[in-house]
């Protein structure tokens, strides 16, 4: 698994999502522990993606946006750690992968730069949970 996400979750434990594997774009998702060294599936994304981002928001639940599957992506998704469960949420104004996530301490998440073949980006957008 390669161009995937890893992100620490409130629980110590580390949710590794999408990326490629083989030249396959992937929507599985795995749980990391660090404390036992195991690792388990959770479910899946409703969508395969790389070069995506994966923000912890102050819910202790992750925000993923954008990303690639072979076009660059606008829709975004977020897991629910205490449920297992992924979610669509609102998506992007405009496709971007390769690109930032900032969570700020209101909350809202900062996606900035990135890429939308041919053009690299400069804008930025907000998202508001």
């Amino acid at each position: 698994r390669n161009e995937f996400t890893a992100t620490l979750l409130s629980s110590s434990k580390v949710l590794a999502a999408g990326g490629l594997a083989t030249g396959t774009d992937l929507a599985s998702c795995e749980i990391y522990d660090p404390s036992t060294g195991h690792w388990n599936s959770t479910a899946s994304m409703a969508g395969a993606r790389y070069g995506h981002t994966a923000t912890l928001l102050s819910s202790g639940k992750v925000l993923v946006t954008g990303g690639n599957d072979g076009t660059a992506l606008s829709s975004c998704e977020i897991y629910d750690p205490s449920t297992g469960h992924w979610n669509s949420t609102a998506s992007m104004i405009g496709a971007r992968f390769q690109h930032t996530a900032t969570l700020f301490s209101s909350g809202q998440v900062l996606a900035a730069g990135g890429e939308r073949p041919p053009v690299d980006l400069a804008t930025c957008e907000i998202y508001n949970p």
